[in-house]
């Protein structure tokens, strides 16, 4: 046995040379990496020295490398854009829908046609050299040498527009007309014209130019009701296309651009006018002389007689769209539909938003108005889609998904009746802070105790906030599947900004949301056609043998105390515009944010109507509230809908007694404690001034935009 006679503690010798060599292992090739990688730099420079510029050279090389940074990103921007475009052409998009629907009114008579029949088409080559001239020279002369986006004639409207300071000429391509014909709405927004750009590219890559062609002149809505220049020679002139003449052409090729304002049947001076311009673009684009147009000048083309009662397309498009949902169950694809459509109701609906925005759209800035008028059993009497079908095809009424505001407020105040309270339950009207959420009401003051009644009317903001969170079992979720139930078929927001209508609602959603209220809480839906009959006039469907059987959502009590509040809303509330002389309604008014859109939703026993204006662009309006336009357009419509008419009573509800006293000022409330006022005094005195600034409006005629007082008590 060997004795290691080493001291205690030390190390063996050989490790401790071990630990040294790896230290000046480790040193050296430290040493070397830096030496190596300071000779690359240094070459990497000398190298770079061979490019480097000065002077002009060095600006123009920085401004292409930002414009290279820049373009990357936008490349990529643009491609996260394209994508949702894109997503549109999947699927068979040309497949026609081998459906041919006559639809007839509530009366039996023939108000249009969807499907086959607007789809007659003669081949391009078998079109009149002049009527392919005329579109051309008209709509896209370059058509034949551009990619689908024209930059030349881009820059040149862009130009003529700003000598002239104005829109008056337009840089769209034919097939950037036909890819939003195809595939997007008529919204004004950039999203939609990016969409455009990259679905005409997709076009141009994947059709021939003469493919695109046929599908525009195919396709497009002529006026009249009829779609594509086969239909419209034929509705028009009484004859086939391939025999119109040049004065029949150009008329034809100028109703591409304002197809309701230039139909020869509705105003033939101003279709006269329009062909003689295309006659001039002609002249210009060099496909004909002026001698070639000069009889045509001479003797302009005139239409043959036709009813100048306009279509209702809106309504026949959402149809159509809806006998589409169950046709695949439908033993016939040749179908006479018998709607629940009513042209006097129709034209009284158009008339009164005509009227008004005629009257008060330019004070107001507001362009647009969108109307669904039903029965409270859900069959839709009339739709208001947009000014003009010419012009825009996007249905407003079902399509559009706007904030509601405060028209929103009545699911909240139903889903917290029908949780246990009652239209006399007294919430605190007082600030609220709802995780950072802290809504204000409108004249910035608070009332202290308030009866729902009371809150609901008046259109208090923060007292749906702590219904919502405080008293409604469920929260927004209980909210937001009452909505549901009660027909709103938009995605509710289930958000606690939705209790003041933070969310989005389409037009047709409010009017099937309120018919509840007019059914005394039964939910109907809502209908466009009670019949279907094949071509023999056998009956194919009926509406009363739907699955979908009307239901109880609201119970009879609850909808009782909804109908009690919302009857008192036109007589002292924010709505006193929609009042009808003699007439039992109720109706609640909505505003949004910085004014963008106002609603009127409101009902009688026999009809149910929504109401909204606003802007296509979401432009804010001229501080247009719910109970001004939007309550104007409604009570108008309204007394020509009732004139001869047999009252039916709103269930559950008695015509109100006008209050001037504020409830918990009544009952001798104690000092509120954000005012050293009395509660109530200072709410009792608003109303007083409100009740004069009303006597004020009645003795004289509406005078927009209102000021800061008016608009309190319009709100």
């Amino acid at each position: 046995m060997v004795n290691d006679k080493r001291p205690t503690g030390t190390r063996p010798r050989f490790k401790v040379s071990r630990l040294i060599g790896l230290d000046a292992w480790l040193d050296s090739s430290l040493y070397n990496l830096r030496s190596t990688l300071g000779e690359a730099w240094e070459r990497i420079t000398i190298f770079s020295r061979k490019f480097r510029v000065y002077g002009w050279k060095r600006g123009a090389i920085e401004v292409l490398s930002e414009a290279g940074t820049l373009g990357t990103v936008g490349i990529v921007l643009f491609y996260v854009l394209a994508i949702p475009a894109f997503e549109k052409t999947e699927g068979d998009w040309r497949q026609q829908d081998g459906m041919a629907v006559t639809f007839l009114d509530r009366y039996g008579r023939n108000i249009g046609q969807r499907g086959d029949y607007q789809r007659d088409s003669v081949p391009v080559d078998q079109l009149p050299d002049h009527l392919i001239k005329a579109i051309m020279a008209t709509e896209d002369r370059r058509f034949f040498e551009h990619f689908g986006i024209d930059v030349l004639g881009l820059t040149r409207a862009m130009m003529e527009n700003a000598r002239s300071g104005g829109v008056v000429q337009g840089g769209s391509t034919l097939t950037q007309q036909l890819a939003k014909n195809l595939f997007l709405s008529n919204e004004r927004t950039l999203q939609r014209k990016i969409k455009e750009a990259y679905l005409s590219l997709w076009l141009e890559q994947n059709l021939t130019k003469k493919e695109i062609l046929q599908l525009y002149i195919d396709r497009a809505y002529m006026g009249g009701g009829v779609h594509g220049v086969a239909a419209a020679a034929e509705f028009y002139f009484g004859k086939d296309v391939r025999e119109v003449n040049l004065a029949e052409s150009a008329m034809l090729a100028g109703l591409f651009k304002a197809p309701s304002g230039y139909a020869p049947h509705v105003n033939l001076p101003a279709a006269r006018a329009r062909a003689n311009e295309v006659l001039t673009n002609l002249v210009q684009a060099g496909f004909m002389t002026e001698g070639q147009v000069s009889s045509a000048r001479l003797q302009p083309a005139s239409a043959i007689e036709r009813d100048v009662t306009d279509s209702p397309d809106y309504y026949l498009d959402w149809a159509f769209e809806e006998v589409k949902t169950i046709a695949g169950d439908l033993p016939s694809r040749s179908l006479i539909v018998r709607t629940a459509f009513d042209p006097t109701l129709q034209q009284a609906s158009e008339e009164s938003c005509e009227f008004h925005l005629r009257q008060f759209g330019k004070s107001y800035n507001v362009q647009e108005c969108a109307l669904v008028m039903m029965e409270p059993d859900g069959l839709v009497r009339a739709m208001v889609g947009g000014r003009d079908y010419g012009k825009s095809q996007f249905n407003r009424a079902v399509n559009a998904e706007r904030q509601p505001g405060s028209s929103f407020k009545p699911y909240v105040y139903a889903a917290a009746i029908e949780g246990g309270m009652k239209a006399s339950t007294r919430v605190v009207d007082g600030p609220v802070n709802w995780n950072g959420w802290s809504p204000q009401n409108y004249n910035l003051d608070y009332r202290g105790r308030t009866d729902l009644q009371t809150a609901l009317i008046k259109s208090i903001n923060t007292i749906p906030a702590h219904l919502v969170r405080r008293y409604i079992k469920g929260g927004v979720d209980t909210v937001a599947d009452l909505a549901e139930k009660m027909g709103v078929e938009t995605p509710v927001l289930r958000h606690k900004t939705m209790v003041l209508g933070a969310g989005s609602i389409t037009v047709l959603d409010q009017a099937t949301g309120y018919a509840v209220f007019a059914a005394g809480g039964i939910r109907h839906g809502h209908h466009a056609f009670t019949q279907i009959l094949d071509q023999d006039g056998d009956v194919i469907w009926r509406l009363n043998e739907r699955t979908d059987q009307p239901e109880r959502v609201l119970s009879e009590n609850a909808a009782a105390e909804m109908n009690k509040i919302l009857v008192q809303i036109p007589e002292w509330g924010t709505a006193r515009r929609a009042a009808l002389e003699g007439i039992p309604s109720a109706g609640k008014t909505g505003t949004t944010q910085s004014y963008r859109d106002g609603w009127y939703v409101g009902f009688t026993g026999n009809y149910v109507a929504a109401v909204w204006l606003g802007n296509d662009d979401y432009r804010p309006t001229n501080r247009m509230t719910g109970g001004s336009l939007p309550a104007l357009v409604w009570n108008r419509l309204m007394r020509v809908a009732h004139q001869g008419a047999r009252l039916k009573p709103i269930p559950g509800a008695e015509r109100p007694v006008p209050e001037t006293v504020d409830i918990a000022a009544a009952e001798g409330e104690e000092v509120s404690p954000v005012s050293n006022t009395p509660r109530g005094l200072l709410p009792e005195l608003q109303d007083a001034v409100t009740a004069l600034g009303v006597l004020f409006e009645s003795a004289r005629p509406l005078d927009p935009p209102l000021s800061d007082s008016q608009l309190r008590a319009s709100r």
